[in-house]
Order: structure tokens, then C-alpha cells, then sequence
């Protein structure tokens, strides 16, 4: 504890504070130059892809997992090849000292069939029409919001004439 200083933390100050600064600015930045137009839609709730339109009991389109499977088979894609990529070029050099075994030439060739195996998957689900997210669920959340909106101004308009 003799040597001490509190400037041994300065980085992670100036860090700390740039940061908070950052999301500061940017919320304020939002509020006085961002568009202030307030629909009925705008202000619905909006989730993941999801407008909602019904009850939370209702049932979910299986598009849904399908894209959240293929994310996390792009994910592991992603965790799969950088570790080989910062093997690679010590697998060429593992090749150069045993001429016998071709070590860099079948790393090769497993990470073609590897990404030659998601692109075929890739290609089926987004020939299964996985990727197409309909206008129709959108028009349907609409037209939600409209005859929420109405029923909201017609129980206004009876309640002021109650009154």
C-alpha cells in the first residue's frame, strides 16, 4: 500500500466517465433533435420481431425458433472458425517441418466442408422461406393499434358526455 496513487486509476476513470458522458449525450441529443410525431403505432409495445397483436397465451409462428437455431448456428459457426484461423498458419508451418503429413492441407479441406455444410443449410431455410417476414402480420398490428385507438376515443367521448 506504500505506493499507492491514485493516478495508477486514471484510465479507467477517464474511461468510466467518456462512457457515461457518451450515453448522456446521446439520450439528449435524441430528445431535442428526434422526431416527435406520436402515433398509435409508434406507441405500441414492440418485441423481437413480434407486433402484439392478441393475448401473452398466444401461439408463436415457428420462424421464430428457426431464426433463433440458425443464429446460434452462426454463432458456433463464428467460434469454430477463429480459433482455426489463428491455427491455420501454424498448421502450414507443422506441414513444412513433417513433409509426410499434410496437416495445413486437411485443416484445409474439414473448414471448406464445414462452411460448405452451413451454406447448404443456409440456402435451405432461406428456400423454406424462413427469412420472409410477411406484411400481413404487420397490416394485422395496425389495424390492432386502429380499433384500440377508436375504442379508446369512444370510451373518452362517452365518459366526457357522462359528465
Amino acid at each position: 500500500m506504500e505506493n499507492f496513487s491514485i493516478m495508477d486509476y486514471a484510465p479507467i476513470i477517464i474511461m468510466f466517465l467518456v462512457a457515461v458522458g457518451f450515453a448522456v449525450s446521446q439520450l439528449l441529443v435524441t430528445q431535442l433533435i428526434g422526431p416527435r410525431k406520436r402515433t398509435a403505432t409508434k406507441l405500441m409495445p414492440y418485441e423481437c420481431g413480434k407486433d402484439p397483436v392478441g393475448t401473452a397465451r398466444d401461439r408463436f409462428s415457428i420462424k421464430f425458433y428457426t431464426v433463433a437455431v440458425i443464429f446460434l448456428l452462426f454463432d458456433i459457426e463464428v467460434l469454430f472458425m477463429v480459433p482455426f484461423a489463428v491455427a491455420f498458419k501454424y498448421l502450414l508451418a507443422q506441414q513444412n517441418i513433417n513433409g509426410a503429413v499434410a496437416y495445413g492441407t486437411i485443416a484445409f479441406v474439414e473448414i471448406l466442408i464445414f462452411i460448405t455444410t452451413l451454406v447448404v443449410g443456409y440456402i435451405y431455410v432461406w428456400k423454406k422461406g424462413t427469412f420472409d417476414w410477411g406484411l400481413q402480420a404487420r397490416a394485422e398490428a395496425r389495424a390492432e393499434a386502429k380499433a384500440m385507438a377508436n375504442a379508446r376515443r369512444a370510451e373518452a367521448s362517452n365518459l366526457q358526455k357522462a359528465a
